[in-house]
Order: structure tokens, then C-alpha cells, then sequence
């Protein structure tokens, strides 16, 4: 269990009145109790403490301060099975990389064993899901999941000496914005002490990711957690805290959401539930952020065929050109030039000529239309190939357009909602033949366009999520998390099936980037909008929720050469998985300067980024956009080489910033570039900490690129 400065385990003491369960990750200390026939949340501490290190005078929660201090919700059939639980059993499964518990309880209200599986793995992160098993004879309705919930922490405040008021003592972090083209706006914000909830999907839209930070502003102390689920989720806060009394307290649910029955569980079956991820630092923001993604790395996204390391330069066209086989092998030629690695052709391939922008009533044919690749769309591949490219094809695999023959000929597989109206697009995966077909498809498509890479799509209404059907158990229920289990398995399946096929997410930007679909793919668009600023706030955000190989950022196309220069968007691009559109349309001569800009950044990305990005930690200068210019930083954990990004906004007046690299040891001399002027210098590491880097901003939308690399 012991790796250097890294612990892991899970223990169990137990005595005549209670089992106390106590989970250690690096310098992370949960603990959980099982006493009154419930399971409870005991506290957390972040300094790698167990809350009974004082033997006679454990701190551990008062659980009579708290109205629900259970460690999770469950309701069957609308009766709460919380408390009323027998201890069955508590095993422990080891590795040299991580612990896995599994806690068995008996509800004595509903015929269910409830299994409560952790895991944790060394990082400041543990995961968390549970597994329902129903020991009856008939269907029962779950209609209430949180996975895990309870007290954060009691706070006596009398023994801090704060002059904070109380509505200052903690502040939310989270994407205030749900809607497309605004992922990872985030922000901190108070909290109030009310119950606050964070809703992504079900009654918002699917344009937040769903990650939340909780920072007590006078410890120092910031609680992280990330629900892996493309269904409805909501983080709910309970601070509880009045004048003129020294104590408080807070407490946390990571739930499901959707209409109930969410699920009706089958005789005997095991539903199995999302997983949530939780964390705690004593820290910044960028200490919580870097430990998630170490979490991240190592334990959620660790499907060895969807490894990110390799980070392609992905280079597309869609519907936005006219697709043809000439202009299509004119851009190929244009990529190769920039140094791109993998063509790409986007959506419109199914349409006849002229229709390029109507693919969506195309989706579901599958088929590249004749009349535009009159010697098939494996000519294009062939091509690539030739070139020393990779090709890349895009499937909306999950929504039927309305000349696809499926549209029309299975409405069963396009389900209702509650009143009853049929969805538009959406492809509703509880029907097993539609599943099936889907699978099916894209097994074909692979193979037979000979595909090095498969970009996923995702182009359907959030409220079509939530449809409300008789899934085979005689019982009207939401398809949410049948339908999304399923399309987890259809991924996963086809990622094990040919894993040398790099499968890139999208989902109408980024509409789907949770931990739990991801598991399946490389990396994943973040977001449909690249017009500057909005761009670099973008990727700002997303490389808080996701490590920085799995965000996709492009330059070029989709508008975004309407703002900002050339070396803005470029740039834009280098500190995350790097995408690339044409510079010159082909009616046009290649601007020749331009080209050498993007061959310049290209050929640092490969050989000064790349080959620490998959293991980068990240620095977020600016975390919030409010001051006028976003800084972002990425650095090798071994501190030999480290790469800021300088984006002034809009609105901003010429000055100066002094940027303090983060990435870098105090005891190390280094080389530092500017990218503009390409005048470089050396410095100690203690000098750059400390007197920091002084740099002019010459006006709005005005970018730099500083690579720092140590002398040897």
C-alpha cells in the first residue's frame, strides 16, 4: 500500500455500539460510521489525520446536528432505506494502486442489500458508488439517488479568531453558465447559509460540466467533487450557520436527478449506480484542480485503448467548405504543411452537394453520399495515408435525422416525454434493437472507411434525456440512466473492440464531457465556440474539469478569425490538445508568413509540449475573467520545462503584468523565451518566483507565449 510518500488503505474498527470505516488517500482522511442502523458521514480531515488520533477524544461528527447525516440516499418505492440497515458485511480489495472497499448492508424497510463501494488510489480523491440489489420477487422504483451525502465539517469559529462574517466564511466555485458557448465560465461565488443546489442537465442545460469547489476562506481548507454522469446531477449545500452563534455546520449531497421512477429495478438485478469523486486540499485552487487530475489520470480515465498520451494534431473540414474529394485533398495537403496529423471530416459527408449544412436531417444514413465522393469516402483515407496523415471520420450515431429510413420506419426507438410528445433526434438507447443497430453502425463505419480516428457527435435536446417509457418492466419509467448505461457499454465495447482507433468526443461543443463518459474515448471537444476572448475563457475552465491532453481546442474555422489575431488563436490551442483549421480557402495562395507561424507553433507543441502534457500539472493565474487578461500555465512535474500563455480581453488598456511562474524549483537555473520577439535570458528559479516576469500588454486581444526550460 505504501508508495514513497503516497498511503492508501481502508480500515474497519469496530465495537459493541458502532463500525467506524476510515478511508486515507495521500493526506486526505474520510470517515464513515455505521451506528442506529445507518451509515453516516463522520467528517473529513485534510492533513492526513484519523479523526480518532486522539484515542479518548475523536473529532468526529456530531451527527445530532445534522437533519440527514446520512452518507447516502436512497428512496425505494418512495420509503426512504437511509437508516432501518443491517451490517452485513465490509471487505477490502488491494492492489499496488489502489484500495477498493465494499460495505454490505441489509435494509430492513425494503428487500434490498445496499453495497457501498470506495476506492482510493493515493491521490487527494476517492471515488464512490453504490451497488442496490433487490432480494424480492417484484419490481421495485428507485426515486431518490445521492451518492454520497452528509456533513462536510462543523466549524467552531470561537477557535479560529475570525473577524470574517459569516457570510464570508465560504465561497462556491462552479460554471455559473449552462448554455452552449459559455462551458467553463467559472466563477467563485459565497455561500449563503441556505441550501444552495448546483443543477446540470435536468432542469438546466447540458453545458456545465458537473464540478464543484467548496473553499472555507479561513482554514484554508477547499473540498472538490465531480459527478461522472451525462444524466441530470445536482450538488446541494446545506450551511447552516446563525449571529450570535460561534458554531456551524455544513453538508453536501452529489445526486441523480431525473423524473421518478428513475429506475425500476428487476427482481433480483443489481442496479449500479454513477460514481461520484471527492476530494479535499489544504491549498489553492490549482492544488485541488492538480490533485483531480492526478485522480483523474490514474483512476477514472485509465482505459488503456483511450489512453491520451499521444495527442495527435487533429486538423478537419465540415460543412462549413464544399466537401468535394478535390477541395477535400487540396486541405490535406494545406495540414500537412502545418504540421497536422490527422484529417478529419466533419459533418456534412452523408449530404448530396449543396446540402452540406442540412447533415442534421442526414444523420442515421451513414452512408457518404455518392454523388459527392463518386469513388467512396475511402479515396479520402487513402489519401491521408498517402500523405502520412491519419483519417478521421464524424458519426452522429445517437440522434436520427428525418431522411434516414429508421426515422420513420422505428419511432418506437425515439421515445416520448411526460406529455407524451415525440423527440425529435434522439436515439433512445432502452430499446435493445436500436442499441444494437447503433453498435452495429459504427462497428461498420470504422472498418469500412478504414478509420484511424472516429470523432462522436451529439446533437439532441437535454429534455429528450428525460424521456418517460415502459422500459420492459411493465412500469413507466425515466429511460435516464438505462439509457446512458447503455451508451456507456456501446463505447466501451467498441474502444476494447479496436483500440487503435483514437475515439474523439463532441457533443454540439461540449455537451457531454463527464468523467463517465469519457471513460471511453481519448479526448473531447469542450465547446463549439472559438470566437476570442470567449475561447481562451474556454479553456480555461475546461482544463480545471478535465487534464489538459483531453481538452480539445481549435484554431481557425468556426468563426473564430472574426476577433482577435493570429497569434491569439494560435496560441490559444498550445496548452491543451491542439486542433487546426485551414488558413486560406483553396482559391487563394497560402499567406507564406502565416503558415511559418503555425509550422513554428506546431513543431513547439510536438517537441517542447507534447512530451510532458499528458503528466503536466496546470496553473490557473486568472482563474476568473475579471481582471482583464487570462494567464495559463502548464509545467512538468519533474519542474524542467514550463509554458505560459499570456491572452489579454477585451477592454484592456496597454500595461504591464508581472506573471510568477509556478511550475518551477527555486534551486534550478533556466532558459526563458519570449515567443514574440524570440529574445530569451537566463534566470534562476528563485528569481522568477520572486521578482517574477515583467511583460508588456500592448492592447486588447494582445497574446504572448513564455517557454521556460532548465540549463543543465
Amino acid at each position: 500500500m505504501n508508495n514513497n510518500t503516497k498511503i492508501y488503505d481502508v480500515s474497519l474498527e469496530k465495537s459493541e455500539s458502532s463500525s467506524v470505516i476510515c478511508y486515507r488517500s495521500k493526506s486526505l482522511v474520510y470517515e464513515e460510521e455505521f451506528t442506529g442502523g445507518a451509515l453516516i458521514s463522520a467528517g473529513y480531515n485534510g492533513a492526513g489525520y484519523p479523526l480518532n488520533v486522539l484515542s479518548n477524544f475523536p473529532t468526529r461528527t456530531n451527527t445530532r446536528d445534522y437533519t440527514e447525516p446520512f452518507a447516502f440516499n436512497v428512496e425505494i418505492d418512495g420509503q426512504s432505506v437511509d437508516f432501518g440497515l443491517e451490517f452485513v458485511d465490509f471487505k477490502t480489495e488491494e492492489s499496488e494502486s489502489f484500495v477498493k472497499s465494499v460495505l454490505t448492508l441489509k435494509s430492513t424497510i425494503k428487500p434490498v442489500l445496499i453495497r457501498v463501494n470506495t476506492i482510493v488510489d493515493g491521490s487527494q480523491m476517492f471515488t464512490r458508488y453504490l451497488e442496490i440489489e433487490n432480494l424480492s420477487d417484484n419490481y421495485l422504483n428507485l426515486s431518490r439517488l445521492s451518492l454520497i451525502s452528509g456533513a462536510l465539517e462543523d466549524v467552531d469559529l470561537g477557535r479560529y479568531y475570525s473577524n470574517k462574517k459569516l457570510d464570508e466564511i465560504y465561497s462556491i466555485g462552479y460554471f455559473d453558465n449552462d448554455t452552449w458557448g459559455h462551458e467553463g465560465h467559472f466563477k467563485w461565488k459565497p455561500l449563503l447559509r441556505e441550501t444552495t443546489s448546483i443543477d446540470t442537465r435536468f432542469n438546466r442545460d447540458r453545458f456545465r460540466h458537473p464540478l464543484i469547489f467548496i473553499k472555507n476562506n479561513v482554514s484554508g481548507k477547499i473540498f472538490f467533487s465531480q459527478i461522472g454522469w451525462s444524466g441530470g446531477c445536482r450538488f446541494t449545500l446545506d450551511y447552516n450557520a446563525r449571529e450570535n452563534r460561534e458554531d456551524t455546520y455544513l453538508s453536501f449531497k452529489a445526486q441523480v436527478t431525473s423524473h421518478n421512477p428513475m429506475y425500476v429495478i428487476a427482481p433480483k438485478e443489481t442496479f449500479v449506480s454513477p460514481k461520484v469523486h471527492m476530494g479535499l486540499v489544504f491549498g489553492d485552487l490549482d492544488d485541488a484542480i492538480n490533485e483531480m487530475h492526478d485522480h483523474i489520470r490514474k483512476s477514472v480515465l485509465n482505459l488503456p485503448e483511450a489512453d491520451g498520451k499521444e495527442a495527435l494534431i487533429g486538423c478537419g473540414m465540415g460543412a462549413e467548405h464544399d466537401m468535394s474529394v478535390e477541395t477535400s485533398k487540396a486541405f490535406i495537403n494545406q495540414f500537412k504543411a502545418m504540421g497536422g496529423e490527422v484529417f478529419i471530416v466533419d459533418a456534412g459527408w452523408e449530404c448530396p452537394p449543396n446540402e452540406e449544412t442540412e447533415w442534421g436531417n442526414y444523420n442515421g444514413l451513414n452512408i457518404p453520399d455518392p454523388e459527392r465522393y463518386p469513388d467512396g469516402i475511402t479515396e479520402i483515407a487513402d489519401y491521408c495515408h498517402e500523405n502520412g496523415m491519419k483519417f478521421g471520420l464524424w458519426v452522429d450515431i445517437e440522434s436520427l435525422g428525418k431522411f434516414c429510413k429508421e426515422y420513420a420506419e422505428k419511432p418506437l426507438w425515439r421515445g416520448c416525454d411526460p406529455l407524451g410528445r415525440k423527440t425529435e433526434r434522439f436515439l433512445d438507447f432502452t430499446v435493445p434493437e436500436a442499441a444494437k443497430w447503433a453498435e452495429d453502425e459504427l462497428a461498420r463505419i470504422i472498418e469500412s472507411y478504414k478509420l484511424d480516428l472516429l470523432r462522436v457527435d451529439y446533437n439532441t435536446d437535454f429534455k429528450d434525456y428525460f424521456n418517460i417509457r415502459d422500459t420492459g418492466t411493465g412500469i413507466r419509467e425515466c429511460v435516464s440512466l438505462r439509457h446512458f448505461n447503455n451508451v456507456y457499454k456501446m463505447y466501451e465495447n467498441l474502444k476494447k473492440r479496436f483500440p487503435n482507433v483514437i475515439f474523439e468526443n463532441c457533443a454540439g461543443g461540449g455537451g457531454r464531457t463527464d468523467l463517465g463518459h469519457m471513460k471511453a474515448f481519448n479526448h473531447t471537444w469542450v465547446s463549439d465556440n472559438q470566437v476570442a476572448p470567449k475561447s481562451v475563457i474556454i479553456t480555461n475552465g475546461m482544463t480545471m474539469a478535465l487534464p489538459p491532453e483531453r481538452v480539445d481546442r481549435l484554431f481557425a474555422g468556426m468563426s473564430c478569425h472574426t476577433v482577435g489575431s493570429f497569434e491569439w488563436h494560435l496560441r490559444n490551442t498550445m496548452l491543451s490538445h491542439m486542433s487546426l483549421n485551414i488558413i486560406s480557402p483553396t482559391a487563394v495562395e497560402v499567406n507564406e508568413k502565416n503558415l511559418a507561424f503555425v509550422k513554428h507553433c506546431t513543431d513547439i507543441y510536438k517537441t517542447f509540449i507534447r512530451p510532458f502534457l499528458y503528466k503536466s500539472k496546470i496553473y490557473h493565474h486568472t482563474p476568473e475573467e475579471d481582471n482583464g487578461v487570462c494567464i495559463l500555465e502548464i509545467a512538468s512535474p519533474e519542474k524542467d520545462k514550463s509554458a505560459i500563455g499570456i491572452f489579454a480581453l477585451l477592454d484592456i488598456e496597454s500595461d504591464y503584468t508581472v506573471i510568477t511562474p509556478k511550475g518551477i524549483d527555486s534551486g534550478k537555473k533556466y532558459k526563458v523565451t519570449l515567443d514574440n520577439s524570440g529574445e530569451a535570458f537566463e534566470a534562476s528559479g528563485y528569481e522568477l518566483k520572486n521578482n517574477g516576469l515583467k511583460l508588456q500588454i500592448k492592447g486588447a486581444m494582445y497574446s504572448e507565449l513564455v517557454l521556460i526550460e532548465e540549463i543543465k
